[in-house]
């Protein structure tokens, strides 16, 4: 090897540039960032060829005094933090003072700036290369301008890497939308080779917010998405969560801000992936636009270079908050929330208690408890139970798990019978799913609501009916231990032994016992009964791995939920039975009063809504 030598400033800031400037929407996030910390209310993008000819981004912030003009292009310079205190506690979007330096390094950069007391605007000048700066007097308003030109000119290895001119100008219209989505109450426009791409103006109240959220979601995000609003323990959370029946094939619709930063951090992914693991279809993804408020002193947003990453400082009350939060908002939303108005003018939703994550996954049993007593409990409106003809079920406690089970096969094998009911004449005593009128091959129940017809499948319908009070009954009863005759002993190392002993009660709640043998040695002496054909080892396992890397798991709980959810299915009533039109009414009325009932257990709906305009299309009425 060659002496050691020092690099170039040049050759550094080049090298530096590779950690943030990746493709010309790497530029754009980094001028939108400032621009936004400078206190913009309107921000200009104007984009030729992606990006790569030409980026300019003008803002109506504070602007940068003259004298500070050729610092702001010098590397690790910045007026965001001083002393390394202000790292624990950061508001603004930048802070690591790079971007400008990096920027510059590898382009023809042009920085044109006014501050509100200036007599006139100075510019200044750089060429990728280590030159002085040049400064000189310009004619600007009150704000900054940054031009960008020839995006790695001098890099050609780097150029070449660049995709297609549309391809990177949407990375680089992905970025705006991303930001446009956490700063409602900044105005951005962009334009591409000289036409208007985009042009969203101020949103001060909800229903501005909500356009704005249908002009980068798209209409039919807002239609299918729950609003929700929740504060509780020093954390907030809002925003919409899309209806599983709105799921997508890939992670495309997401967007997660913590303290207005967007993030994607897999702690969140996993936290929303268990909020809707028994409501989606296997292989979807969820779509979301969640803002989490946070104290900045419990979140380090200084761990990657581009922040896209950040640390919670207690990353369990975070998790469970959010699973928490969501899981509730998704059980709680019936067929009447559903053929409602759309988000965009619906109120947030506001639960508290239960319904504000004070459990984790690990509750879930908890919580379907507590629902079971407010269903029982609570009174319902004159059309709930309509044609219903029976009571729903109520666990005891001192049932034993194997007698309550017999007896919910009983009880579930027939559909009960009621009083006919026929519709009402007036529109307000519907009920959201309305009256049976008529069954479709065995499969399909027609009925009769406010907005025309609904359509459902009566098995996936009374399968998701079955599957819920089946977990109520559960967590009612409880969960019943099985020793083993002989204990199975695990290796494990120590971190995870420690972590078995730590959690030993958590476990012991779920069935399971386990004991400290050695430093490195655990023995599983009970398991849930249920779960007796389950491979105990490897779940212990893969439970402790979730234990260390998110602080919970819910694997266990999932075990569960499966073997109840073919439970469910064996004893939903089945295709090709014929049902009596009481019958039928009495499946609607338990739909629209159990949990998660427009989607069946395994994530597929279970009734569609077809209103009297879509069915006039069909038959082109008034066209």
């Amino acid at each position: 090897m060659s002496r050691i030598h020092l690099l170039s400033p040049r050759l550094a800031n080049q090298i530096a540039a590779g950690e943030v400037v990746e493709r010309p929407a790497s530029v754009a996030k980094e001028l939108l960032e400032n621009s936004l910390d400078s206190g913009a209310r309107r921000i200009d993008v104007e984009v030729e060829q992606g990006g790569i000819k030409l980026l300019k981004v003008r803002d109506d912030g504070s602007g940068i005094a003259a004298d500070d003009l050729p610092l702001a292009l010098a590397r690790h310079a910045t007026s965001k933090i001083r002393e390394l205190e202000d790292l624990e506690a950061v508001l603004s979007m930048g802070f690591r003072g790079e971007a400008l330096a990096s920027i510059s390094s590898v382009s023809r950069l042009t920085l044109t700036s006014r501050t509100a007391d200036a007599d006139q605007a100075w510019q200044v000048e750089t060429e990728g290369r280590d030159m002085e700066p040049r400064v000189q007097p310009a004619a600007h308003p009150v704000g900054t301008s940054v031009e960008v030109r020839d995006l790695f000119f001098n890099t050609p290895a780097r150029r070449k890497f660049l995709r297609a001119e549309k391809t990177e100008f949407d990375h680089l219209q992905e970025v705006i939308k991303r930001l446009a989505l956490a700063r409602f109450d900044v105005g951005f426009h962009l334009r591409h080779n000289g036409k208007t791409v985009l042009s969203l103006h101020e949103a001060g109240d909800e229903i501005s917010r909500a356009r704005r959220v249908a002009s980068v979601c798209g209409p039919a995000f807002l239609e299918q998405a729950l609003p929700i609003e929740i504060e509780r323990g020093g954390l907030r959370l809002w925003g919409w969560v899309g209806l599983p029946t709105f799921s997508r094939s890939q992670a495309d619709l997401q967007y997660f801000y913590v303290n207005g930063r967007m993030v994607r951090d897999k702690l969140v992914a996993h936290a929303v992936r268990q909020a809707y693991r028994d409501v989606l279809f296997n292989g979807r993804h969820p779509t979301f636009v969640l803002f989490l408020e946070i104290d900045p002193a419990t979140v380090d947003v200084n761990v990657h270079p581009t922040k896209h990453e950040v640390r919670f400082r207690d990353s369990r009350m975070v998790h469970d908050f959010l699973y928490g939060t969501l899981h509730r908002a998704l059980a709680d939303v019936r067929p009447e929330d559903q053929v409602a108005a759309p988000a965009a003018v619906s109120p947030m939703m506001r639960p508290s208690g239960l319904a504000a994550g004070e459990f984790g996954p690990q509750a879930e049993m908890g919580l379907a408890a507590s629902v079971l007593e407010t269903s029982v409990a609570s009174p319902q409106p004159a059309w709930r139970g309509a044609g219903a003809g029976y009571q729903q079920p109520v666990a005891n406690p001192g049932v034993p798990a194997a007698e309550a089970q017999a007896a919910y096969r009983e009880y579930f094998a027939p559909l009960p019978t009621a009083q006919m009911q026929s519709m009402p004449q007036e529109q307000g005593d519907i009920p959201p799913l309305g009256y049976a009128v008529a069954q479709l091959k065995g499969v399909y129940i027609l009925a009769e609501n406010a907005q025309g017809m609904v359509v459902v499948d009566m098995h996936a319908a009374h399968e998701r009916i079955t599957y819920e009070r089946l977990k109520q009954a559960m967590a009612s009863e409880g969960l019943r231990g099985q020793p083993l005759l002989v204990p199975e002993s695990i290796a494990l190392s120590q971190r995870e032994a420690d972590c078995a002993e730590e959690h030993g009660e958590w476990f012991q709640r779920l069935g399971f016992e386990l004991q400290r043998l050695g430093e490195e040695t655990v023995a599983i002496r009970q398991i849930p009964a249920l779960l007796k054909q389950a491979e105990a080892t490897q779940l212990v396992r893969d439970v402790l791995a979730d234990l260390l890397e998110y602080g919970t798991s819910d694997r266990i709980q999932a075990h569960l939920n499966e073997l109840l959810a073919t439970m469910a299915c064996h004893g939903a009533v089945r295709a090709n039975r014929r049902l009596t039109i009481p019958e039928m009414n009495a499946l609607l009325r338990d739909m629209e009063q159990t949990e998660r009932s427009g989607q069946c257990n395994h994530g597929r709906p279970t009734w569609t809504q077809l209103s009297m305009d879509q069915l006039d299309k069909l038959f082109m009425r008034g066209q």
